[in-house]
C-alpha cells in the first residue's frame, strides 16, 4: 500500500474509532465472559479487550498519582492505576506529628483507597478496577507504614533469607491497604559511587545484586503485589551523574547489567518492567526497541508490562531531541515496547491522549499493550478481590513483629569498617559518653521513605541503652550543609506593575542574548532562584539562546547585610543604585561573584540584575548573607570541650544525596571532616558512625579508633547502633560497594579485568580504602579445609566447593562466607575474580560450621569473541575468603 494512502486509511481509522469512544456504548451485561472467575486470563482479557473504545484503552495504559477530590479530573473512561495519598488530614498529621498513631493513618489510607476502587468498580461502565501502585524501596511509601534499613543497608546484610522476610512485611502492608503494584526494586548495579541513587541500589555486584533481587521480588509477587524492577537497563553514566547517556557494548550490558534483570524476569517472575531515563545507545530507553522488544520479549519471551519512568516517555522531545512531537514520541514508544506511559499529574494526560487518537499509532499495537496489562490484573485476582482490609492494614502498620525486624535487619546491615585497640564495643558501664553530630539527632532514613517517617535517632538509642548515671554529652557539631550566602527571600523585593507596588520583581527576557527589540515576555517573578536545565524560562523562548533583566526594590532586613552575590552560569551583571556592583559579563562556567556592601537594616536599595545564555542548562541565584552568622566554630569549640571532658566520643557524620543530586566529591560535606579532627585531637578516643548511602572517603581515618557504617537503618536505627555500639549485637555486614581513597580513583570496582599495563597512578595507588565485601566483627573467624569436587560434565552443577569456618574468638558473631572465582586462562578477558556465591552463618564462640557452595555450569561459561554463549575448559582458581581482598583459602582445578 502506498504511504499517503496508508496514511490516509489509519486517519480515518482513528477518526472512526475516536467517534465512537464518543458514542458511550452500554454496559456489558453481568456475565460477560471477562466477569467469568473460571475462565482464562489471556481469554477474559480477549472479550474486555473487544468491548473497549479507544478512549478506555488509553486510560489502561496511563498512571499517575491522583484521586477524584478534583472533580475536573474525568475517570469515567477507566485508569491504569493511581498513587493514592492517605486523607489530607492524615498527610498533614504524619508531618508535623511526633505521636503519629500508625493504625489510625493506614486505616483511613485503605479505606481511601478502597472507596476509590469501588468507584471505578461500580460506577464505570467497565468496571474494570484500579491497581494502586507505590514505592516500597525499604517499605511502605505511605504514611505509617513500617521503615526498613535503605536498600544498599539490605544489600550490606548479604542474608537473602532476612531480605525475603524484609520483602514480606512490605508486600504484606501494601497488600492490606490495597496496592497491588510495587515500583522496586532498583537493581541497577552502582558503577560509579558519586552517583546520588546508589543508596537505592544493592551494590556494585552483577550476583549479589541478582541475590537480592530474586529474594525481594519473590517475596512480593507471591503475596500478590507486582514488583517492578527498574530502571531498565543501566542510568549512571559520565562522571557518576544520574541519567546520563549510556554507549556501553553489547557484551558489558550483556556481562555486568543484564544479569540482575533477567534473574528478576526468570526466577523471581516480575510482573512489570521500569525503562530508564536516559538513552542508551543513542537511543532513548522509553522508545528503545532493541531493549524494550529484542531482549525483553524477544530473547527473555517477559509477558508482564513495561512502563516508563515518571514523565519520561515525553523525554524524547525535550530532552533527547529525537522526536518533533509528543505525538510521534508516544507512537513510536509503544511501537517499540513501551506499555504504560507514568506520568505525573492528571493534566499531562491529554497530549497522549491526543497521540493515541491522531498520530497513526496503530491498533494493533494499542491492543497488544491494553491486553498485557489487563492480563495482570486478571491474574492477580483483582476483578474478584480488588480491597485491602482496614483492619489487617492497621495491625500490621503496628505490628511489634515488624518492628522487630526493621530493628533486627538493621543490626545486620551495619559494617564495622575499622576497630583499632578493640575500642568497639563499648562497656555498658562508660561512664561519661560525647555524642556529637547532627545526625545523632535527626534520624534520617532515606530517599522514597513514607512522608513523615518517625525513626528512634541514635540519641535516644543510646540514651535508652545506657545505665542510669551514664553522663551522656550531646551537641549537634556542624550541619552537613552550610551557605554563608542565601537566596534573597521574596519578601524583600517590590516593583511597580501598572503603577502599583507589588511584591517581587519585574522580569523581562528577550529571545536573543542582547536585549534586542522588545522583550518576549514580561511577568513579576517572585525571586531570583531559577534553574532552567532542561528548558526555557518561558514559552516563545528559546531554551539555549536568551537574555533577562529583573527590577526592582531591595528592602533590607534589620541584620543588615554585608555582602551580596550572583551565583550561577556566567553572563550576569548587578547594578544596585544604578552603580555595577558585579560584572561577570563574559560566558565561561559556573561560579559566584560577590560584592561588600554595608546596607543598613530597613535600607531600600534599587537593583537591576541583567543576565544571557547561549547554551542552555542556565541556573542563577540572587544570594546575600543578611541575618546570617557561622554558627560552625562555636559548635567545634563546644563538641571539643565535650569530648575532652568524655571517656569516648561518638561522632555522628552523614552524606547529602538523592535522586539527581549526584556527588562531585565523596568526603564528607561541610566541616565535618575538621570536626572529626579537631574531637580528635583531644586525645580522647573517638569513634566514628556513618550515615548514609554510599561510599565516603575518609582522610582522618588514621585518627580514629573505629568508623561504624550504619548506612540509612530504617525507624528503629537508633536502637539497633546501641545494640551494636554496646556489645548486645556483633556487627556482621560486608560492603556492596569499593569505598575509594580517592574521587580520582573512581569507578573502582572489584571485579575489573586485567589491565594493560598496572593499576596504579603517579600520586596514588589504585587499591580501595575498603575493598568489596569487606566488614570486621568483634569476634574472629578461622577458614579451613576447603575441598572442591569437580563434577561430570553432564551435571548441571560444575562444582561443589566446601570448608569449615570456627568461630575462634570470645563473643557470638556472624560471618558472611564469600566465594570467588577466577577463569585463569579464558579466549576473551575475563574478570580477576567474580563473586560466584556467598552465604551468611552465626556462630557460637568456639563452634563451627560447614559450609558448600554449588557453582552451577552455566556460571563457568562467558560470551566469546563472537559473542555466543560458551562453555571453555580449563584451569579455574577457587577463592573462598572474608572480603574480595581477605582471601583466606585458595586452590586450581581443571574443569572438563
Amino acid at each position: 500500500m502506498r504511504p499517503a494512502l496508508a496514511g490516509l486509511l489509519v486517519a480515518a481509522l482513528t477518526t472512526a474509532a475516536s467517534a465512537a469512544a464518543q458514542e458511550a456504548p452500554s454496559r456489558p451485561p453481568a456475565d460477560a465472559p471477562y466477569r467469568d472467575a473460571r475462565r482464562a486470563p489471556s481469554e477474559r482479557a480477549q472479550d474486555l479487550l473487544a468491548r473497549m473504545t479507544l478512549d478506555e484503552k488509553f486510560w489502561q495504559l496511563f498512571m499517575i498519582p491522583g484521586d477524584r477530590d478534583d472533580a475536573s479530573h474525568d475517570y469515567r473512561h477507566g485508569s491504569f492505576g493511581l498513587q493514592i495519598n492517605a486523607p489530607a488530614g492524615m498527610r498533614a498529621e504524619a508531618l508535623r506529628s511526633d505521636t503519629l498513631n500508625a493504625g489510625v493513618v493506614a486505616r483511613a489510607h485503605t479505606e481511601r483507597i478502597n472507596a476509590l476502587q469501588r468507584w471505578f468498580v461500580s460506577d464505570t461502565r467497565l468496571g474494570i478496577p484500579l491497581l494502586p501502585f507505590e514505592e516500597t524501596l525499604h517499605g511502605l511509601g505511605r504514611e505509617g507504614a513500617t521503615t526498613f534499613p535503605q536498600a544498599i543497608g539490605l544489600a550490606a546484610t548479604w542474608d537473602t533469607a532476612l531480605v525475603s522476610r524484609v520483602a514480606g512485611a512490605i508486600a504484606s502492608e501494601a497488600r492490606s491497604r490495597g496496592i497491588r503494584l510495587s515500583l522496586s526494586p532498583v537493581v541497577n548495579i552502582a558503577n560509579d559511587v558519586r552517583w546520588g541513587r546508589v543508596e537505592e541500589t544493592y551494590g556494585e555486584d552483577t550476583w549479589l545484586t541478582s541475590a537480592m533481587a530474586r529474594a525481594y521480588i519473590s517475596a512480593l509477587e507471591t503475596r500478590g503485589v507486582i514488583a517492578t524492577p527498574k530502571h531498565f537497563v543501566a542510568n549512571v553514566g559520565d562522571g557518576g551523574r544520574d541519567s546520563y547517556p549510556i554507549e556501553f557494548s553489547e557484551r558489558l550490558l550483556r556481562e555486568r547489567y543484564y544479569p540482575p534483570f533477567l534473574t528478576a524476569i526468570r526466577d523471581a517472575h516480575a510482573g512489570s518492567v521500569m525503562s530508564s531515563y536516559n538513552s542508551v545507545d543513542g537511543s532513548p530507553s522509553t522508545q528503545n526497541r532493541a531493549l524494550l522488544t529484542d531482549v525483553l520479549r524477544g530473547e527473555w519471551r517477559f509477558s508482564g508490562f513495561v512502563m516508563s519512568d515518571a514523565a519520561a516517555t515525553g523525554g524524547s522531545t525535550v530532552l533527547h531531541h529525537t522526536e518533533a512531537s509528543t505525538a510521534t514520541a508516544t507512537r513510536h514508544a509503544l511501537e517499540s515496547g513501551l506499555d504504560v506511559i507514568f506520568q505525573s499529574s492528571y493534566e499531562q494526560h491529554r497530549p497522549y491522549l491526543a497521540a493515541f487518537r491522531t498520530s497513526g499509532l496503530s491498533m494493533a499495537v494499542i491492543d497488544s499493550a491494553v491486553a498485557r496489562v489487563l492480563r495482570a490484573k486478571f491474574a492477580m485476582g483483582l476483578f474478584e478481590s480488588p480491597y485491602g482490609s482496614a483492619d489487617s492494614a492497621a495491625a500490621l502498620a503496628r505490628s511489634p513483629a515488624h518492628r522487630a525486624l526493621a530493628r533486627e535487619s538493621a543490626v545486620a546491615s551495619f559494617v564495622l569498617l575499622r576497630n583499632e585497640r578493640a575500642r568497639l564495643p563499648l562497656a555498658l558501664g562508660t561512664k561519661r559518653i560525647a555524642l556529637i553530630g547532627s545526625d545523632a539527632t535527626e534520624a534520617r532514613v532515606g530517599g522514597y521513605s513514607p512522608p513523615g517517617a518517625r525513626a528512634v535517632s541514635i540519641v535516644d538509642g543510646i540514651r535508652a541503652a545506657v545505665p542510669a548515671g551514664t553522663v551522656l554529652r550531646v551537641s549537634e557539631g556542624v550541619p552537613r550543609i552550610w551557605k554563608p550566602l542565601v537566596v534573597i527571600p521574596a519578601a524583600h523585593f517590590t516593583t511597580v506593575r501598572d503603577g502599583a507596588t507589588v511584591p517581587g520583581l519585574r522580569g523581562e527576557y528577550w529571545p536573543n542574548i542582547s536585549f534586542d527589540g522588545t522583550p518576549a515576555i514580561t511577568r513579576t517573578d517572585a525571586q531570583i532562584d531559577f534553574g532552567w536545565t532542561l528548558n526555557s524560562p518561558g514559552r516563545g523562548i528559546p531554551y539555549d539562546w536568551y537574555s533577562a533583566r529583573w527590577t526592582g526594590t531591595l528592602t533590607v532586613p534589620a541584620g543588615g547585610a554585608r555582602t551580596i552575590a550572583i551565583e550561577g552560569n556566567d553572563g550576569y551583571r548587578l547594578f544596585v543604585n544604578d552603580t555595577l556592583r558585579i560584572d561577570r559579563w563574559r560566558k565561561a562556567s559556573y561560579g559566584t561573584q560577590s560584592a561588600r556592601v554595608s546596607m543598613a537594616g530597613g535600607s531600600r536599595h534599587r537593583v537591576r540584575l541583567e543576565y544571557f545564555e547561549a547554551t542552555g542548562n542556565a541556573r542563577l541565584k540572587f544570594v546575600w548573607d543578611a541575618g546570617v552568622r557561622d554558627p560552625q566554630p562555636a559548635a567545634i569549640a563546644r563538641a571539643v570541650a565535650d569530648a575532652r571532658a568524655s571517656d569516648v566520643a561518638i561522632v555522628v557524620a552523614g552524606i547529602e544525596e538523592g535522586e539527581f543530586r549526584d556527588r562531585a566529591l565523596l568526603g564528607l560535606p561541610g566541616r565535618q571532616e575538621e570536626l572529626i579532627r579537631a574531637v580528635a585531637a583531644t586525645g580522647t578516643p573517638v569513634v566514628v558512625v556513618l550515615v548514609g548511602g554510599s561510599a565516603i572517603t575518609m582522610p582522618w581515618l588514621d585518627r580514629v579508633d573505629a568508623v561504624l557504617d550504619v548506612w540509612y537503618p530504617g525507624q528503629d536505627g537508633g536502637h539497633a547502633v546501641a545494640d551494636v555500639m554496646f556489645g548486645k549485637a556483633s556487627p556482621g555486614g560486608k560492603l556492596p560497594l569499593t569505598f575509594p581513597m580517592h574521587e580520582g580513583q573512581v569507578p573502582l570496582h572489584y571485579a575489573h579485568k586485567p589491565t594493560g599495563r598496572g593499576d596504579d597512578y603517579l600520586d596514588l595507588t589504585g587499591q580501595a580504602r575498603f575493598p568489596f565485601g569487606h566488614g570486621l566483627s568483634y569476634t574472629t573467624f578461622v577458614y579451613r579445609d576447603l575441598a572442591v569436587d569437580v563434577r561430570p560434565k553432564s551435571d548441571s552443577v560444575a562444582l561443589l566447593v566446601s570448608l569449615t569456618v570456627e568461630n575462634s574468638g570470645a563473643r557470638r558473631g556472624d560471618e558472611v562466607v564469600q566465594l570467588y572465582l577466577r577463569d585463569v586462562l579464558a579466549s576473551v578477558a575475563r574478570p580477576m575474580m567474580e563473586l560466584a556465591g556467598f552465604t551468611r552463618i552465626a556462630l557460637a564462640p568456639g563452634a563451627s560450621q560447614r559450609v558448600t557452595f554449588s557453582v552451577r555450569r552455566d556460571q563457568l561459561s562467558l560470551l566469546d569473541a563472537n559473542m555466543r554463549r560458551v562453555e571453555e575448559p580449563g584451569a579455574w582458581r577457587i577463592m573462598v575468603g572474608a572480603s574480595s581482598k581477605d582471601i583466606r583459602l585458595r586452590r586450581e582445578v581443571d574443569v572438563p
